[in-house]
């Protein structure tokens, strides 16, 4: 008979969005409930596949919780489980290790949570031996390699180990144990059940080692499908992996080139055309989608000028169509090169040349926009300072970024009161 689990990861419950929250409060809530109902659906599964386990490899909290209802909810979510006879083996991560709720919740008795010290739990009744192991970190920081504090696979047995690790690093998280999949494959393990990088991988090699990836996106940054591992280990000792998608809502991002199109109305027609495309594409309940308008059209200025209108007439579009989002509308779109008479001046042109030129980059004004970014970061909570950036090289580009939208909105009310519009 196979052992049978679900292997997860970096479920993060109740993590803030209090960025999101600003600009769409509506979303915010369905998003700020996302995760839970992520792992509903992770239970949820459990008990449809009839499995053996459940096997969480770190963050299920997102920080220094102290909800008590986050407390009960997940008491129930567990029950559920401990009622249907699968057991659940966790292991600590970075996040875990500051929750309140890591300490002072009560668990079932069917929930193992493998503590600072190696630790191996062997499970009998099945076609072959299986053997579970783990190691969890107290502190939200871990330099070093937990890989030689496992304890050694067991003889003829099945081995799974469970670990948070950032691995050999990865762009926008934090280093947390790191290892090299050289270690991992050559350490006697038959499943590594990781967690931590948000993004899913399966890292090929001597031994199975997956990377779930986060069951449900936060934001654009954490885009697409985001699913859970359905792993089957056969009386043969083979490993089979499977993909489920859990996700509640979906980031994507969403192109749309409106270059020759002259009048609102069909640039209006092309984005909806564009996200019922991408509607249709998405397996998750949800869409949120981030428009990226882009191309030469004669609407550059008024696109511009009046994105929150635009916002608002997609929007009442996909009321109609119902489960789609409108994260933000970024606009890289411009105004079409048109003949110069060598006789006439237009001054709002030559201002337009001049900025794109990089009048506008220039030292004095860069450092202006600099120092008032880091003004307005340092006032702000600290899970709310990543809107500039995580490093200096991801700030420069906000910055440069910031300069070119604003010379652009600048030009747009200029082109509109030239134009004749208000």
């Amino acid at each position: 008979m196979p052992f049978r689990f679900v292997h997860t990861a970096d479920i993060h419950l109740d993590s803030p969005l209090r960025s999101l929250a600003l600009r769409n409060p509506a979303l915010a809530t369905l998003i700020g409930d996302s995760t839970r109902q992520a792992l509903v659906a992770i239970v949820d599964l459990c008990l449809d596949q009839r499995v053996d386990a459940l096997v969480i490899a770190g963050d299920l909290y997102d920080g220094d919780q102290t909800s008590m209802k986050t407390a009960r909810f997940l008491a129930t979510q567990l029950g559920r489980l401990h009622e249907a006879g699968i057991a659940v083996f966790k292991v600590r991560g970075n996040h875990d290790a500051l929750s309140k709720i890591t300490q002072e919740l009560i668990l079932p008795p069917s929930v193992k949570v493998f503590g600072g010290r190696g630790e191996t739990v062997e499970i009998a009744g099945k076609g072959v031996g299986i053997a579970v192991h783990g190691i969890s970190f107290s502190r939200p920081h871990a330099p070093e390699s937990l890989v030689p504090k496992f304890r050694q696979p067991v003889a003829d047995a099945v081995n799974v180990a469970v670990m948070h690790t950032s691995l050999a690093g990865a762009p926008g998280h934090d280093v947390y144990a790191p290892c090299a999949l050289n270690d991992l494959h050559g350490s006697g393990f038959d499943y590594w059940a990781l967690g931590h990088v948000h993004a899913r991988t399966q890292h090929a090699g001597a031994r199975t080692v997956v990377m779930p990836g986060m069951p449900q996106g936060r934001d654009i940054n954490e885009a697409g499908l985001k699913t859970v591992s359905l792993v089957t280990v056969g009386d043969d000792r083979s490993i089979t992996v499977e993909e489920w998608p859990t996700s509640i809502a979906q980031f994507e991002r969403i192109p749309v080139n409106l270059t020759g199109i002259a009048s609102w109305r069909e640039a209006v027609d092309a984005i909806e055309q564009a996200i019922g495309r991408e509607r249709d594409r998405t397996e998750a309940p949800h869409l949120v989608g981030r428009l990226m308008l882009s191309g030469a059209t004669p609407l550059a200025w008024r696109l511009r000028r009046d994105r929150d209108l635009l916002t608002t007439e997609i929007e009442h579009r996909m009321e109609s169509g119902g489960r789609t989002w409108i994260d933000k509308i970024e606009l890289t779109v411009e105004t079409p090169a048109a003949p110069r008479d060598a006789g006439t001046a237009d001054p709002v042109r030559e201002l337009a040349d001049l900025l794109r030129a990089g009048a506008a980059g220039q030292h004095g004004l860069r450092e202006a926009v600099r120092d008032l970014v880091r003004e307005v970061s340092d006032d702000l909570p600290g899970d709310a300072r990543a809107f500039s950036g995580g490093s200096e090289e991801e700030f420069e580009a906000f910055v440069k970024t910031l300069l070119a939208e604003a010379g652009e909105d600048v030009l747009a009310r200029l082109e509109a009161d030239a134009g004749g519009e208000g």
